[in-house]
């Protein structure tokens, strides 16, 4: 039925069909429907950084960056659903079209650059969610933030959603805002995990809840940059990591000359290896010392698989989950 449905989606631009798929989505959860088509993902709990999570298998960032509906997705299924990017102050992103499908090679490329009605807007959201699961809201800074100002807007985001969040990932990984990754390296990345850390402690003490803070990453850092990474989230007792983010690399499209030449990071099949062996690497300096959350390229059963034995705690779905429909949530039953 799904590829069915994928054929019809596809015929309509790819925003466009992503509006109108989360739409129909949310008319069958309100008709409570969905778990009769879809079926119930069976309780398969753990505990990651101190969460109880009905099972490994979570929505990544940017496919409800307004959390409008969390309920919807949930009932595909995820044990944890991620919202946002969200950043203080709400903005178009970048010009359309700026989400490109590669159909040959299960991939995408994206150049959203944040689009989001702001972080109070996705609050009013969130409260009026039942969902049971984990909760993650991803945060970022405006685009027109100077990058020497750029931890102002997470803090603002950081103490607005602390009280409706079970964890927060730091969006430091993006490569549609400019230079937003350079607060990856050296004494911008120094400066953001200290200052939020110190924000965390005040918060917990405030709201007597302690929430995580996770930081995702790049799959474009190279081995020396992603131990220097991986010390430094030691260093500061950051509570999770997510590898990864969107690549800049067009490895594995080289051939689609209509569509590789588009900026934007590449998700799906092509960033699967790169980002497992990030995984892999983290796993080796981080010791189980701080959890990783793998994303990037699961687009089977076999490969959330794979990134689980690489050393991941927990796994993500995004572009795969547009590719596969709802039967890749139901494939990862024995995770």
């Amino acid at each position: 039925m799904y590829s069915l449905l994928l054929r019809l989606l596809f015929t309509l631009p790819p925003e466009t069909a992503h509006h109108f798929t989360l739409h129909i989505l949310k008319v069958f959860h309100r008709l409570k429907l969905t778990q009769l088509v879809f079926g119930k993902m069976p309780h398969v709990p753990c505990t990651v950084m101190g969460l109880h999570f009905p099972n490994p298998v979570g929505l990544a960032a940017g496919m409800d960056k307004n959390a409008e509906y969390i309920d919807s997705l949930a009932a595909l299924g995820f044990g944890f659903i991620e919202v946002g990017t969200v950043t203080p102050r709400p903005q178009p992103g970048n010009p359309k079209p700026r989400l490109f499908r590669l159909p040959a090679e299960n991939a995408l490329i994206n150049r959203m650059g944040f689009n989001n009605d702001g972080v109070d807007k996705l609050l009013a959201q969130v409260q009026k969610a039942r969902f049971s699961g984990i909760l993650g809201i991803n945060i970022g800074k405006n685009v027109d933030t100077p990058l020497e100002n750029a931890v102002d807007d997470y803090l603002v985001c950081l103490r607005k959603v602390y009280a409706y969040a079970d964890y927060v990932t730091v969006n430091i990984s993006s490569p549609n805002t400019p230079g937003l990754r350079q607060l990856q390296q050296g004494e911008e990345l120094d400066r953001l995990l200290s200052v939020l850390k110190q924000a965390q402690q005040q918060l917990a003490d405030q709201h007597n809840k302690y929430v995580p803070l996770v930081i995702k990453i790049a799959p474009d850092l190279s081995e020396e940059e992603l131990t220097v990474m991986a010390n430094k989230l030691l260093a500061y007792k950051i509570d999770g990591v997510i590898a990864t983010n969107t690549t800049l690399s067009r490895v594995g499209v080289e051939n689609n000359a209509a569509l590789s030449n588009e900026s934007g990071g590449l998700s799906g099949a092509p960033l699967k290896a790169r980002s497992t062996q990030i995984v892999q690497q983290l796993s080796k300096i981080l010791q189980n010392k701080i959890p990783i959350i793998a994303a990037g390229g699961i687009m089977s059963s076999d490969d959330a698989v794979e990134k689980r034995n690489a050393g991941a705690s927990l796994v993500q779905l995004y572009t795969g989950l547009i590719y596969r429909g709802p039967t890749l949530v139901k494939e990862m039953r024995d995770l």
